[in-house]
């Protein structure tokens, strides 16, 4: 087994010029990526690679334009200004292809940043909470230097790797990034979570977010019986159904008896849950999110987010207008596996205005807003205000069951804008 070095000598294997892969969400190496910050001065026109990260990103600073580019494959908080500054850049990419970007060489990675598990009494370490695109990056990459922590859990799959397989480890310990929601739960996202609830059959395999509304969702599912996971992501929402014995996940038909995901967000508590926790199985994301093998499942239940949905049907999920805010992620991945499961429901549910009172269901996308689920392939549409279904509607009957579901105070407006686009207004009700 290799020696473990200071961070500080194994930063400098990054080169000027070279591509540089930052393992994600609660995985981020933040250690390893301060470390490597300290060599500024030493360092230009590294690139930057990541999914979205957590802590902060002090290579997003004005100061290190120079040193540090950014090319994120989905924008989170901590780099959004930089980005919109025209400090980074943002690749507009399913998920689910992302590793193909690595291993295909379209993205060569020269140095992958990772934290793993502690070494096993084999030398095999743990990709932990984020398998996701990290797995690809790891085995694509020129240079893997890893960051070894005793908080990261050792999770069952495809996330492990032998830690002579690193050029450098470093040992760290560290407090993984905690995200819970449990503060930010409402009114209105408890009755979108229940419209949802609503729609989800017993023996269904889910797919949820992180985030209010998931959450809601989840916290609404108490009385189904024998549901399953099959999902990119999940947080600390599950836990309740799974103490309850409502996720079993004996009716799957992929990973009988076993919740699948590539990464995880939440607490303290999740994460000692998942680790050494034969019932999980953490993959990469190319094989979770690919719709063949999600479509495999019965009854998909996919719930997506959205910032705003026109009148179509058309969904945005990732930007404000021309304002890059997240990224396409995995949404479509799901909304069409979902789709192509027997008894599948791909969901977007949203709350029907911001808070500033601006609705969300709109009459046209805001000019440069990108389309990350197309109205062809949106089907369910949830609001506080109830359920529109969309599949096999055309134009005039989707605004129809869209407007019914927007703010009061804005469907006098919607009503206005549908009838001047379609020279009429006049049909029935849709059904769900």
């Amino acid at each position: 087994m290799k020696n473990y070095v200071p961070a500080e000598e194994a930063v400098r294997i990054v080169k000027p010029g070279q591509r540089v892969f930052i393992q994600g969400g609660a995985g981020t190496p933040s250690h390893l990526v301060d470390k490597l910050v300290e060599r500024a001065s030493e360092l230009w026109d590294v690139e930057l690679v990541s999914i979205s990260t957590q802590g902060r990103a002090r290579y997003a600073d004005q100061k290190y334009k120079q040193n540090f580019r950014i090319n994120s494959l989905f924008v989170s908080e901590n780099i959004r200004q930089a980005v919109n500054e025209g400090r980074g850049d943002f690749i507009p990419v399913f998920i689910s292809e992302i590793p193909g970007l690595f291993t295909r060489k379209i993205l060569p990675i020269d140095v992958a940043l990772v934290q793993v598990s502690v070494p096993d009494r084999h030398g095999y370490c743990s990709l932990g909470v984020s398998v996701d695109v990290t797995l690809a990056a790891v085995k694509s990459a020129s240079h893997v230097i890893a960051q070894v922590n005793p908080k990261m859990p050792r999770t069952h799959g495809d996330g492990i790797i032998h830690v002579d397989a690193c050029n450098a480890v470093v040992f760290h310990e560290e407090d993984l990034p905690e995200v819970t929601y449990d503060g930010a739960m409402n009114e209105i996202a408890m009755r979108i979570g229940a419209h949802c609830a609503e729609l989800v059959e017993d023996g269904a395999t889910m797919q949820m977010g992180i985030g209010v509304i998931p959450d809601a969702v989840l916290s609404s599912l108490h009385n189904h019986k024998e549901l399953g996971v099959h999902t990119e992501m999940f947080s600390d929402g599950l836990l309740p159904l799974i103490e309850r014995g409502v996720i079993t996940n004996q009716h799957k038909r992929k990973h009988r008896g076993k919740i699948v995901s590539a990464f995880v967000m939440g607490s303290r508590k999740l994460y000692d849950f998942i680790d050494d926790n034969p019932s999980i199985t953490m993959l990469g994301i190319d094989y979770v999110n690919d719709a063949s093998v999600i479509r495999r499942n019965p009854k998909v239940t996919a719930v997506n987010s959205a910032i705003e949905v026109d009148i179509t049907g058309q969904v945005c999920a990732d930007s404000i207008g021309t304002y890059q805010y997240s990224g396409v992620g995995g949404q479509i991945d799901f909304m069409r596996g979902a789709a192509l499961s027997e008894g599948g429901k791909p969901i977007i549910a949203l709350p029907s205005t911001t808070s500033k009172g601006i609705s969300r269901i709109v009459p046209e996308l805001k000019p440069g807003a990108g389309v990350v689920t197309t109205r062809a392939h949106a089907h369910y549409v949830v609001t506080e205000y109830g359920v529109a279904y969309l599949f096999g509607k055309n134009l005039r009957q989707r605004a129809k069951a869209l407007i019914d579901i927007a703010h009061p105070n804005h469907r006098e407006k919607l009503e206005q804008a549908a009838f001047e686009r379609f020279r009429s207004y006049q049909f029935e009700h849709t059904q769900y």
